[in-house]
């Protein structure tokens, strides 16, 4: 019940930051789900016996959010600055016996938490930004709602034991099959909408373009869900935080889309090479 609860709040105010929201705005949220992300994160590593120093992570990732949104063609620079910067920092500021784990583990923060997220506050400012997000999290959502309740009632076949003893080939196969779905239904929606002269939704390029990228996006939300709890089974954690009743941590509500958001945006920018 709490889950469902707390996503009863959440899902209608981050559609409507979606559509309503100016871009400074949204970059903001999506940058503080990014650092409460990074602290969780760095929680695990802490737990795991590597201590690295948090708030030079968070600036890092806080500057690249910004570079993000003011600088948005010197990102691939910034990253590589912040990176070496984090080197330095934990070569000269951390025990000489832990700087390789630190400095891994702050680097590694950065990407992961940083980097992957960028690219939500980057698909939403771009041209039609505002459905791709809505896709995204639709698919994304449908993916996990799906795999949930086949994964119970279905579910026979484990999908990786070790990493995740819930999760089953009927649950990976129900949530590609949910993230269909939700696509269609979306195809069809923005198709309806245009007949009223309403664009608020819109899928240029053929239908089977869409449901390639709706699977694509579906698997690498659950690879993305699957890394995260290999993280946190070797520093033997079984949630990321308490942040958010019923789903864990803000680490464990948004691990899908770390690597789904910048897949969708690299589907992007491949579809107009």
């Amino acid at each position: 019940m709490k889950r469902i609860l707390t996503a009863l709040v959440l899902i209608p105010l981050v559609i409507l930051l979606v559509f309503a929201g100016p871009d400074w705005l949204v970059t903001a949220a999506v940058a503080t789900v990014a650092l409460l992300a990074a602290w969780e994160y760095l929680g695990i590593v802490q737990v795991a016996g590597t201590k690295t120093p948090r708030i030079p992570v968070l600036v890092g990732i806080g500057i690249l959010f910004l570079v993000g949104f003011f600088w948005p063609d010197k990102l691939l620079t910034s990253v590589g600055a912040l990176s070496l910067g984090l080197l330095v920092y934990c070569a000269f500021a951390s025990p000489i016996a832990g700087v390789l784990q630190e400095s891994a583990a702050a680097v590694f923060c950065l990407l992961y938490t940083g980097l992957t997220l960028i690219a939500l506050p980057m698909l939403r400012s771009s041209e039609d930004g505002k459905w791709l997000v809505t896709f995204l999290l639709c698919v994304v959502w449908a993916g996990d709602i799906t795999a949930l309740f086949v994964g119970r009632s279905l579910g026979r076949h484990k999908l990786a034991p070790h990493l995740s003893p819930n999760k089953t080939w009927e649950g990976a196969a129900g949530s590609v099959a949910g993230s269909l779905a939700v696509t269609g239904l979306l195809i069809l929606l923005s198709r309806e909408l245009v007949k009223h002269d309403v664009v608020a939704l819109a899928f240029p390029g053929s239908v089977v373009y869409w449901l390639v990228v709706a699977v694509v996006v579906n698997i690498a939300a659950q690879i993305g869900d699957l890394a995260e709890s290999a993280l946190k089974r070797s520093a033997g954690v079984k949630d990321s935080g308490t942040l958010l009743p019923g789903h864990g941590g803000m680490l464990d509500r948004i691990d899908a889309l770390l690597l789904a958001a910048p897949v969708l945006w690299y589907a992007q920018v491949m579809q107009h090479f």
